[in-house]
């Protein structure tokens, strides 16, 4: 009996699928991303579950997470530095492609969803300079005086423009009650930042683009996905936009769980179909 019992929980093990690992930082912004990714290959009938790590990316080429998600211009710089030339986003996510290290993919890109510098000025200062785009930062390179929060990610040269090193504040709130004061004239953001406030102007960064392609995408160790997981990770850049990434992180910054944000995302957008 002792026997029977130990090969009917030999088998049952045998049997229980695996659950897939997928990698975050230890920022909301990382684990939202993560918490989409997992969602879907849940949709599609897999495991998965979130780890977070100090270094995703770096357990994702030692095996041991199986997928981690990003943004396709900060993993082109982290795996090949210094690649400034390409800014585009299917040229960015081409050069990253090339740049993996062995054993990694990437999965499909989201063309939609983006979270790259931009630039917010007031809508005086737009109508000023006569244009909202983010061309005017060249033509009026002289005149910036730049805010920043900490941790905003910046390029210092845009189009011929070097752009001055920006003043610092601790709060999105504080970067844009000074950029309304006066005390700036222009402030880096993100696109996606769920802090941006409806009275300020972004820049729009048109083609050919200015600022370096920031999209979300999927990375993932080659031959350790099934095509179905494969096709569940793929399916989130068909559906997936800016407003969607936006809101999911405003939902999350005033409290709400990653987790539910992300499965409740996909059940208003049902993968594949």
């Amino acid at each position: 009996m002792l026997t029977a019992a130990l090969l009917v929980a030999g088998c049952a093990d045998e049997h229980t699928p695996r659950a897939l690992v997928v990698g975050a930082g230890a920022d909301p912004d990382s684990t939202v991303l993560a918490e989409l990714y997992a969602a879907a290959l849940r949709y599609y009938g897999s495991r998965a579950l979130v780890e977070h790590s100090p270094d995703p990316f770096a357990q994702l080429d030692t095996a041991q997470v199986n997928v981690v998600p990003g943004l396709t211009g900060g993993l082109l710089q982290r795996f090949a530095p210094g690649t400034n030339n390409v800014l585009d986003d299917k040229n960015v996510y081409r050069a990253m492609v090339a740049a993996l290290p062995e054993g990694v993919a990437a999965g499909d890109y989201a063309t939609s969803a983006e979270d790259k510098p931009a630039v917010a000025v007031t809508k005086q200062t737009a109508d000023a300079w006569g244009d909202r785009e983010l061309t005017q930062l060249t033509a009026h390179c002289g005149q910036l005086t730049m805010g920043t929060v900490p941790g905003t990610r910046r390029p210092v040269k845009v189009g011929g423009c070097n752009v001055p090193a920006p003043r610092e504040f601790p709060t999105d709130e504080a970067l844009f009650a000074a950029l309304r004061a006066g005390q700036i004239n222009a402030a880096w953001t993100s696109t996606a930042d769920p802090g941006i406030p409806d009275d300020v102007v972004l820049l729009a960064d048109r083609r050919p683009p200015l600022v370096q392609a920031e999209n979300v995408v999927p990375l993932y160790r080659r031959h350790e996905l099934s095509e179905q997981e494969v096709l569940a990770i793929n399916g989130v850049a068909g559906e997936f936009d800016t407003a969607a990434l936006t809101d999911m992180r405003r939902q999350v910054a005033q409290g709400a769980d990653p987790w539910q944000v992300a499965d409740e995302w996909i059940a208003a957008h049902p993968l594949g179909r």
